[in-house]
């Protein structure tokens, strides 16, 4: 499910679970556990990144639909874990964004210190309202620490999937390279925040970085259970089950 290249002082975690890198279960806890790795055995930092015109695309939807309500729970719960694992992380982490990232993929890359995008028709952004699920605040939050209130309000509530070129205007990635430079850039970018000094570096990432980290610092305090109410709502189970038909028609 992921492949783990090691560079010199970083380690590049690449989501590796075809064909789109959908988020299940078993992906996410195999991405918290290395990157507690990645830091135990010594990284300086991390890339984390995708397949050639894929990032991820999101939730395995038709996977977590298939689960009862305590599976939906432990699933979520599970995603929660997984940004706080990213929010907390001591080291710096760069998004290699090597293409389309809707959703729970647009989410894990704002959860980075840099965002690198492929440039081309590729798309991101939080579309849970499209698919009929409401973005918690600490997932909003988010989003409005990387490109602004008002911008993060209009994108969140029209659930907008915006093309890259777009996305580096509203800020949400901060460069765009050719698709097959994307994991080579954002390794460049992290060698040189790493040739700071590595006191001054990391003390002025934690300052800068409070907020996000206070904000997951407690994953059973955040709204959960709330959550998971929202996404029983006949409304949202109804949206979900016709994204799946349509997952199915694209796939014969």
């Amino acid at each position: 499910m992921l492949h783990i290249v090691k560079h010199e002082v970083a380690t590049e975690i690449q989501l590796a679970r075809p064909p789109v890198n959908a988020l299940n279960l078993e992906l996410l806890r195999a991405l918290q556990n290395a990157l507690s790795e990645a830091v135990q055995e010594g990284a300086r930092g991390v890339v984390l990144s995708g397949a050639q015109g894929m990032f991820s695309a999101g939730v395995d939807v038709p996977a977590l639909l298939r689960r009862d309500r305590a599976g939906v729970r432990e699933f979520w719960r599970e995603f929660f874990a997984t940004c706080a694992t990213l929010a907390q992380l001591p080291i710096p982490i760069v998004a290699a964004i090597s293409g389309h990232s809707p959703a729970g993929g647009a989410v894990l890359s704002l959860f980075c210190d840099y965002r690198v995008m492929a440039q081309g028709p590729y798309r991101i952004g939080l579309n849970e309202v499209q698919v009929g699920l409401i973005a918690p605040d600490c997932i909003q939050m988010a989003l409005r620490r990387v490109v602004g209130a008002y911008r993060a309000e209009r994108l969140l509530v029209s659930g907008a999937l915006i093309e890259a070129e777009q996305a580096l205007a509203f800020g949400f990635v901060d460069e765009l390279v050719a698709v097959d430079q994307v994991s080579t850039r954002a390794l460049h970018w992290l060698n040189e925040t790493l040739a700071l000094p590595s006191h001054a570096m990391l003390g002025t990432r934690q300052i800068a970085r409070a907020d996000l980290t206070a904000a997951f610092a407690d994953v059973d305090a955040l709204p959960i259970d709330l959550f998971v109410e929202a996404f029983y709502h006949p409304q949202t189970q109804a949206t979900l089950q016709a994204l799946v038909e349509r997952l199915k028609s694209k796939a014969k």
